[in-house]
């Protein structure tokens, strides 16, 4: 309990202190008296109260959201498919959900509809449900090294017709999708962190509240029905709630990589639990630090160019990812 406890301390200052930090820096530079002034009603008018409350505030808040949606959603995809390199990235899901999202606004805004957030966000949901679908028809046919590459070619195919629907887009709000496809937060606002924060926080509770059965899903079928739990029941909740978490990645910030993946793990280490009501909330704040960290690189490290977050997730986590491969094959061997 007292690992617990200081684990989940440190992780919480930790975020603090990153989002004052990452207040802080960026193309215009702001002090930690400016912040305080302005949080206290001292200083509420001029450019730095505009960029603080209009534009960093609103990314950051969504870069820790949904950041800590992608890792929880990657923490169940690896309980669901027995994998350790299983998420919603490296599935493709990811990449199902930004191909509906991008053909749903081609189309609609062709037309000159708008569409909300939570139009986004169902979208999303369409194209990850479906690409979830054929990874687990693939899944009964292939063993789980293979059933990885799969996932990996089916979000290449995903992208390939992404990128075909928005080269050839002539409406220059079509256009603009290009650096959503590629990973970015820019251009959130309070409105979207409203629906960010319903969603995520709301399947966060959902699945939280489901812990304990997840957790003898985790041990296995045969170990869960004499628990008296429903496998199919936790099977189908699941895939809902990831999915439903990855779909609301995808539809703010576009595809972000190894985040699902890398986060997991390296929470267990801190952790040194597997247990899923401590990872869950555990991986939640692992993932909102880490991803806040790689927009913060992404935004300040070539300024004012901005690169998309994947490009950073990639450099940073890729490495992680490779350490866990070979430890698990030694473990096996």
């Amino acid at each position: 309990m007292k690992r617990y406890v200081a684990a989940f301390s440190g992780m919480a200052v930790l975020l603090l202190l990153l989002i004052i930090f990452s207040i802080c820096v960026g193309s215009v530079n702001i002090s930690v008296s400016d912040i305080a002034d302005i949080f206290t009603g001292a200083n509420r008018t001029g450019a730095k109260y505009h960029i603080i409350y209009d534009i960093r505030l609103p990314r950051i808040l969504a870069a820790v959201l949904l950041g800590g949606a992608l890792s929880v959603s990657g923490f169940l995809l690896q309980i669901f498919f027995g994998n350790p390199i299983a998420g919603p990235y490296v599935l493709g899901i990811s990449s199902g959900a930004k191909l509906f999202v991008a053909i749903t606004m081609i189309v609609l805004l062709g037309h000159g509809i708008h569409i909300n957030s939570f139009g986004m966000i169902a979208a999303a949901f369409v194209g990850s449900i479906a690409v979830m679908g054929f990874v687990l028809i693939i899944s009964s046919k292939v063993n789980r090294n293979l059933l990885i590459v799969c996932g990996v070619l089916v979000g290449y195919i995903c992208s390939a017709i992404t990128d075909f629907f928005i080269t050839f887009a002539d409406d220059s709000n079509i256009v603009n999708l290009h650096n959503w496809s590629l990973g970015s937060f820019s251009g959130i606002n309070w409105n979207n962190v409203y629906v960010i924060s319903a969603v995520t926080l709301t399947t966060l509770v959902v699945t939280f509240i489901m812990s304990k059965p997840i957790g003898a899903f985790r041990m296995g079928e045969s170990y869960a029905l004499n628990m008296g739990v429903n496998v199919l029941a936790i099977r189908v909740a699941i895939i809902l709630l990831s999915s439903v978490l990855s779909a609301c990645v995808t539809a703010f910030a576009g595809p972000i990589s190894f985040v699902g993946i890398a986060v997991p793990h390296l929470t267990k280490i801190i952790t040194r639990t597997t247990k899923p009501i401590i990872m869950i909330p555990a991986v939640f704040l692992a993932g909102g630090i880490i991803t806040l960290v790689c927009d913060d690189i992404a935004r300040t490290v070539f300024a004012p160019t901005e690169i998309s977050i994947s490009s950073v997730t990639a450099v940073l986590l890729v490495p992680v990812v490779i350490t866990m491969m070979i430890k698990t094959k030694k473990g096996e061997n």
